[in-house]
């Protein structure tokens, strides 16, 4: 029971923020359908990996192992994934009015992804992971989701040739954050014989973090201050 309290609660902490922080909440059942879609997209990232795994073959030596386990293992799969389920849920949906709600909706799907993600992890590596993925990996999955769904409502909202590209940046922008992020620390972990340079990896990790956070918050803001904006002038 614990590893199922320690799996949920950082996801719920981080679903009740956002949503709270949403001015015209958006319907319970498709919030729920969103996050569950999240769990959907396990399966299709696990398909994807499968596809993936015979690259993998031709990267050799540390720094190009971990660049595959971290973008092409890891970031590619997992927010594609979760793109497409976004995507099919709430692209056409009435309720998507609103430019922060592409950021709460991402963000739901997201979550989804992440809770079975850490019952999958903790319960192999025990209560000691869950600290770790509550404090890296669920705010990791929330601010790529918040970037994720930040340029999606560009691209909903958008009128004219630049919606192909919010479109692409809502899927390529959170694959780079998220393969990046992965990719210090992995390389990290692979650099144990060479301690200066795991410690700048972990430093580089540390300062990929903060910025994530800065990031994330700053595109919240933005979307929060545009619909306000927007409401005032109808």
């Amino acid at each position: 029971m614990s590893f199922i309290i320690s799996s949920i609660t950082p996801v719920i902490i981080f679903l009740f923020l956002i949503y709270n922080k949403d001015s015209i909440k958006e319907p319970i059942g498709l919030l729920l359908k969103c996050f569950f879609g999240g769990f959907l997209s396990i399966i299709l990232t696990l398909i994807l990996d499968k596809l993936l795994q015979p690259f993998g073959l031709g990267f050799s030596g540390p720094f190009l192992r971990s660049f595959f386990e971290a973008f092409l293992q890891a970031g590619l799969p997992e927010e594609f994934s979760k793109f497409i389920l976004l995507y099919w849920l709430v692209w056409k949906r009435k309720e998507f009015d609103q430019h922060f709600d592409g950021i709460i909706y991402a963000v739901f799907v997201s979550m989804g992804f992440a809770l079975v993600e850490n019952l999958m992890y903790i319960y192999h590596g025990g209560l000691s992971v869950a600290f770790f993925r509550a404090v890296l990996a669920v705010p990791g999955h929330f601010f790529f989701a918040v970037v994720m769904g930040y340029y999606f409502s560009l691209a909903k909202f958008h009128k004219g040739p630049q919606k192909r590209t919010f479109i692409l940046k809502s899927l390529l922008v959170p694959v780079i954050m998220h393969g990046l992020y992965d990719f210090t620390l992995i390389y990290a972990g692979n650099s144990k014989d060479n301690p200066t340079l795991a410690a700048i990896l972990m430093i580089s990790f540390t300062l990929l973090v903060i910025r994530s956070w800065k990031h994330g918050l700053h595109k919240i803001s933005l979307h929060y201050q545009r619909d306000i904006a927007i409401s005032e002038v109808k």
